[in-house]
């Protein structure tokens, strides 16, 4: 839970408006008037809202709370600098149709495009006609994009639609039930994911809202879950954030600015197959619930004995700085991170977005809170398996965890430029 690749990898813990699928207001009523269009504007520190016609990119980072690019050959809210807030959901898929899941994923890619550059969805939330409903729900109007990321997956189920179970990746696999899992099946699995990540968390449901009206009828949530407090960082020399135990997360994570170690631990190469998902790769979701109570009971010693790290500077037992090479023998063997180290697990390694949450209470008095934990990884089964095996076994955090939702996804690479739309390689 603390860490990433070196010390923990672990698992416990801007185009045009949709104009396609469901009619747009405009073909339905057949009004053929040109939209209102709103300009970006900086008045005294906010932003309006803007609406970009054909071509025109997305508002500038500088002036607009950090547009992040949603085009590339990745897609965005991997690598990407972590935000602070998330919302994430999970959809089954309702439409056998195969033409019409497929012109989805295109009104969803239009629509992404449109509201990680900071502009309304379609013809937006107000200036059409009283007589239907807007294109843009509009609580996102006037707020800065908020470095808005939206990463889409696939859900081994959706392999089960639309004849592509030839076209499941081998590393997509079903995880095993591990040691202590406790899974509340209405808290895991789905077709589809929608990952949002920004600074703002309006800008984020905003986000979710909109992909799930626009999906009304073709898909439906499973099941979401809120995030605050980022657990780990990509970027390197911030300042590594805590979980809800205190202690630092992430301190050996993988670098978003490190092109051969995101290769080799995180991107599906050209010869790992399938071939349409060279430049993505796999995400594993797990909701891990944190006894917070019972932690903050525990003296500090041996809080500190459990993770491996002093609480403070967040240092490796028997060393000065929080970055210092751990030397696992001076931990205690069943520490966490010592379990989830790379040396441990014949150097498994994985990239980390975790997100702190809670959830009201469990109706006994106690928190609903814990870590939502987002592993991306070039392979399952050399990835987050490995070191949740042994974890599972023997950490002595687990007295103090449980693992309640979870799910696995693959994670298409990124949509190239305006003509391509999420999951092309795959259905075209």
């Amino acid at each position: 839970m603390t860490e990433t690749t070196s010390d923990t990898g672990s698992a416990s813990m801007p185009d045009e408006g949709i104009n396609s699928g469901p009619p747009s207001r405009r073909s339905l009523l057949g009004w053929g008037g040109a939209g209102l269009a709103l300009g970006a504007a900086v008045t005294g520190g906010a932003v309006a809202v803007a609406r970009a016609g054909e071509g025109e990119e997305a508002v500038p980072a500088s002036s607009a709370g950090g547009a992040v690019a949603f085009h590339g050959k990745h897609q965005a809210g991997i690598a990407t600098a972590v935000q602070d807030r998330l919302h994430f959901a999970a959809f089954d898929v309702k439409t056998d149709d195969r033409e019409q899941f497929v012109q989805l994923l295109k009104d969803w890619t239009k629509a992404a495009a449109r509201m990680t550059a900071g502009h309304e969805v379609g013809e937006g939330a107000f200036g059409g006609l009283s007589e239907a409903p807007p294109d843009d729900t509009g609580e996102a109007l006037g707020l800065k994009p908020s470095r808005l990321t939206l990463t889409i997956g696939f859900g081994p189920g959706l392999f089960e639609k639309f004849d592509l179970a030839d076209r499941r990746p081998e590393a997509l696999v079903d995880l095993p039930k591990f040691p202590g899992d406790n899974l509340d099946k209405s808290r895991g699995g789905g077709d589809l994911c929608v990952q949002a990540c920004a600074d703002d968390p309006q800008v984020a449901v905003h986000a979710i809202r909109n992909l799930a009206r626009i999906g009304f009828g073709r898909v439906a949530v499973r099941w979401s879950q809120l995030g605050f407090g980022k657990t780990s960082s990509t970027t390197p020399g911030a300042q590594t954030p805590r979980n809800l135990f205190g202690f630092k997360d992430g301190t050996r994570n993988v670098s978003g600015e490190d092109a051969s170690a995101l290769a080799e631990h995180v991107w599906v190469g050209e010869k790992d197959g399938p071939g349409w998902m060279a430049g993505g790769s796999y995400l594993v979701a797990r909701r891990i619930r944190m006894n917070v109570e019972t932690w903050d009971r525990t003296p500090l010693g041996e809080q500190e004995d459990i993770f491996g790290r002093d609480k403070g500077e967040g240092a490796p037992v028997g060393k000065a700085k929080e970055h210092d090479e751990p030397f696992l023998k001076a931990m205690k063997p069943d520490s966490h991170v010592r379990l989830a180290h790379p040396d441990t697990n014949d150097g498994a390694t994985i990239l980390r977005r975790g997100y702190s949450f809670t959830d009201g209470t469990d109706g006994l008095g106690r928190l609903d809170a814990g870590l939502f934990f987002l592993a991306y990884q070039r392979d399952v089964r050399t990835g987050f398996i490995p070191v949740q095996r042994s974890l599972a076994r023997a950490d002595v955090l687990n007295e103090y965890i449980q693992h309640v939702g979870s799910a696995v996804f693959a994670i298409p690479p990124g949509v190239r430029d305006k003509d391509d739309w999420w999951g092309r390689a795959l259905f075209g």
